[in-house]
């Protein structure tokens, strides 16, 4: 009984400890953002997204193990709603306005809702992890294949905040896709670049060609599947000539010399 009641006092300070820990970063980041814009921006953003993501995480781990981590999940989805729904009376919002949030409560039911909305947050672990590949690995391979670089601040900001009426809960999920869908374009654009230079081959399946054309433009004239290793490298020579960055073939860079 003692051991249990130890375990639960730790469990539950290690919560409090990290729950303290969001809300004191909560404060560092609003006044990073009074001095600098450049908060909203990669890679300035990428320091405060992980104090509120993964850093907790590896907190939580060297505190207490799993039970470290379960405490920190648990502290982030309290910090989440407490954020919410303290900028919901903060700010407030003008009487009869709209919210997402309660016209997506109306068609799926407010539990519902959150719920949907909560099982996305694991979903943060793998776009932390394509952020790394971006800033760790692609640089170097872009160097080493010469494919363009970009600067990550034109795809990874956020800038919903500046919405006309988004408090609470539209607020912070719409940060969260503002931040998502940079770091998975920018991903995607990267990729663009690798596929066809490394891989220009159709696939057999139909299906597949027309599902990902929309990721990868350049399949439609990648070497076709039934075709030989000689129209794969025909299909390569035509594209990069020696003299410019080994872009995908849709590339903006192209127009200019094309």
């Amino acid at each position: 009984m003692t051991t249990i009641m130890l375990g639960s006092s730790s469990f539950l300070s290690c919560s409090l400890l990290i729950f303290g820990g969001l809300f004191v970063a909560a404060l560092v980041t609003r006044i990073a953002y009074a001095i600098t814009e450049k908060v909203a921006q990669a890679p300035v953003l990428d320091f405060f997204v992980s104090l509120f993501t993964w850093i907790p995480w590896v907190v939580g781990a060297y505190l207490l193990g799993w039970k470290g981590v379960a405490a920190a999940i648990i502290a982030q989805i309290v910090a989440i709603h407490a954020f919410c729904l303290i900028d919901r009376v903060i700010r407030g919002r003008r009487k009869g306005s709209p919210t997402l949030t309660d016209a997506q409560a109306r068609l799926l039911g407010p539990i519902r809702n959150q719920f949907a909305l909560l099982m996305t947050t694991p979903a943060v672990a793998a776009f932390a992890l394509v952020r790394f590949v971006e800033v760790l690995t692609y640089p170097p391979v872009a160097w080493l294949a010469k494919l363009p670089r970009y600067k990550s601040s034109e795809w990874i900001n956020l800038s919903r905040h500046k919405y006309d009426g988004l408090i609470g809960y539209d607020l912070l999920w719409c940060w969260y896709c503002d931040w998502m869908t940079g770091v998975w374009a920018l991903g995607s654009e990267m990729l663009r670049n690798i596929e066809s230079f490394w891989c220009p081959i159709q696939f057999r399946s139909p299906v597949k060609n027309r599902n990902t054309s929309t990721d990868f433009p350049d399949v439609k004239v990648w070497a076709p599947a039934d075709g030989t290793m000689e129209d794969v490298v025909r299909a390569f020579e035509e594209h990069y000539d020696g003299k410019r960055q080994n872009s995908w073939w849709g590339h903006p860079d192209r127009n200019k010399t094309e």
